[in-house]
């Protein structure tokens, strides 16, 4: 247990959990689930003491017992940091793409990974200026983006759950289209550049708003109100709706309002969701893909 993890609970909680750790080999089941419930319901403090009887425990029963309630913590955890940012913090993006990478990687190094998404913004900021147009910001963000940092999109038959992760995609740089996507847009945004999603059908891209008025929400602008479109996976290049409107027609799918408007954080954030659930099913983890299913829930 790490010294800050260590003042999260005084002696007397260390030691009330410590018992209660100490009873999970409870042969009453009634029993045992209420000794878990009130393990569970230290929440993630509970976890470095459960790690350390973990280490310890002898019996099988034992370390699957363990092994399940760290488990259930865990989700727990993330399940309600994402339905509180789905409540009050959904104009963050970047918020919800930390708590989602604790999935895979709940130990991750999270501050670390701030610093680097700092750095990233600061070294665009410096080059911002507001004399710049519209697509002069947007070759400035594509050139530290895509040049200097060399951020680089996985082709779809490559695409690995990792890649859906942040702290693969700062460490790596590269990512699925979605993630390329929340994370550019998030530093537009920390920028105060209207950059926003647009949820179209098999592919993510990304819209520029109207700049000459303070930046909304994006279910507020209007179809009149998008300057131009960027494609994420193709180093940030600008195109047009007529090529949307080609695409549609070529892949004989209904036109429909929302594949040429800004989505919210919340349709970006199940979009990520329901792509890693089938990345799961395909390396034939049906557990975590369930798992992220219940997620959904959280968003609603």
């Amino acid at each position: 247990m790490s010294l800050s993890q260590k003042l999260m609970l005084n002696n007397e909680k260390i030691n009330e959990l410590s018992a209660l750790i100490s009873m999970l080999d409870e042969p009453n089941e009634l029993n045992y689930n209420s000794i878990k419930q009130k393990i569970a319901s230290y929440g993630i403090t509970a976890i470095p003491l459960l790690e350390d009887a973990w280490m310890k425990a002898g019996h099988e029963t034992d370390v699957g017992r363990i092994e399940k309630l760290i488990e259930e913590i865990r989700f727990n955890d993330i399940y309600f940091s994402l339905e509180n940012w789905a409540k009050f913090h959904s104009d963050n993006l970047i918020e919800a793409f930390f708590i989602l990478t604790r999935f895979q990687y709940p130990e991750f190094e999270e501050d670390k990974y701030r610093e680097l998404f700092d750095r990233l913004k600061k070294d665009m900021w410096l080059e911002i200026n507001e004399n710049l147009t519209a697509l002069e910001k947007v070759k400035v963000l594509n050139h530290i983006f895509y040049e200097v940092y060399k951020f680089r999109g996985q082709f779809p038959q490559q695409t690995k759950v990792s890649d859906y992760c942040l702290n693969n995609l700062l460490d790596n740089r590269k990512g699925s289209a979605i993630a390329l996507g929340i994370l550019y847009i998030s530093l537009a945004q920390k920028l105060n550049i209207p950059i926003f999603g647009v949820d179209l059908h098999q592919h993510f891209v990304l819209a520029y708003m109207d700049d000459n008025q303070p930046v909304k929400s994006p279910e507020a602008y209007k179809d009149n109100e998008v300057l131009f479109y960027i494609a994420i996976v193709n180093k940030g290049s600008a195109f047009t709706k007529n090529e949307i409107e080609h695409y549609i027609k070529k892949a004989n799918i209904s036109n429909l309002p929302s594949y040429f408007l800004p989505c919210s954080n919340l349709v970006i954030i199940e979009r990520m969701l329901n792509e890693i659930i089938v990345m799961y099913r395909m390396d034939d983890d049906n557990e975590k893909a369930e798992m992220l299913i219940k997620m959904l829930e959280a968003l609603h």
